[in-house]
């Protein structure tokens, strides 16, 4: 099992105030930054490049996310602690260990087999607990809706319906969406039972999300 010993908290509280100068005010969010050890997804030669604001390859053609995306995208949930969230696309496993900081009712979904395996190892060896599952996450995990809030962690065409009827009532869809080299973040509220209210922020360069409802795997 990896140690988190003082020189990586230090470099992990660089990172946060680096995030806080670029922008992020959740303390909760930065809280989540700070606790969780970025280095421990990382091979042992890489652990310099753990608390660096960059992506990082993790294999499978797949990225853990930079941890500016990371923030972001977790500070536009507007999570509170009995929130129940459904997470699309577990990768690393980095995403979901930021969210269980904040809420442990953390659902997640991987498309990907072998990154699925491996992020269920991770979460077994450091004894954390969310409900993980491998499939066809652009179609959401529909027996388990509704959720409060839905993010997505790759980069979508269109917005899945199916993610859209697995929210509740007042519950927030954070994702990318746009073409394979660059997609604009979307904030989707469910405001009634037919309606939504749409904000759109930065643009981002995200992994494909694949599934019947987001890029053709078979592509």
């Amino acid at each position: 099992m990896e140690t988190d010993l003082y020189k990586h908290k230090g470099m992990r509280r660089g990172l946060v105030q680096h995030l806080r100068q670029k922008g992020i005010r959740d303390e909760r969010v930065l809280a989540a930054i700070d606790a969780v050890p970025r280095h421990f997804f990382f091979d042992k030669a890489f652990v310099e490049q753990a608390y660096q604001d960059k992506a990082f390859p993790i294999g499978e053609g797949q990225t853990i996310s930079q941890p500016y995306t990371v923030a972001f995208q977790t500070e536009m949930l507007r999570l509170r602690p009995t929130d129940k969230v459904l997470e699309i696309g577990t990768g690393s496993g980095y995403q979901c260990c930021v969210l269980l900081q904040i809420t442990p009712n953390v659902y997640t979904i991987e498309y990907n087999k072998p990154l699925y395996e491996k992020a269920r190892r991770f979460f077994a060896r450091y004894g954390l607990k969310p409900n993980t599952f491998h499939g066809d996450g652009s179609e959401g995990l529909p027996m388990h809706a509704p959720y409060d809030k839905i993010i997505v962690t790759a980069g979508a065409p269109v917005v899945p319906r199916s993610l859209l009827k697995q929210l509740n009532v007042g519950g927030i869809l954070v994702i990318p969406v746009g073409n394979e080299s660059s997609q604009k973040m979307l904030r989707i509220t469910r405001t009634t039972e037919t309606e939504f209210e749409q904000e759109a922020f930065d643009d981002f360069k995200f992994v494909p999300l694949l599934g019947r409802e987001g890029w053709d795997a078979g592509a």
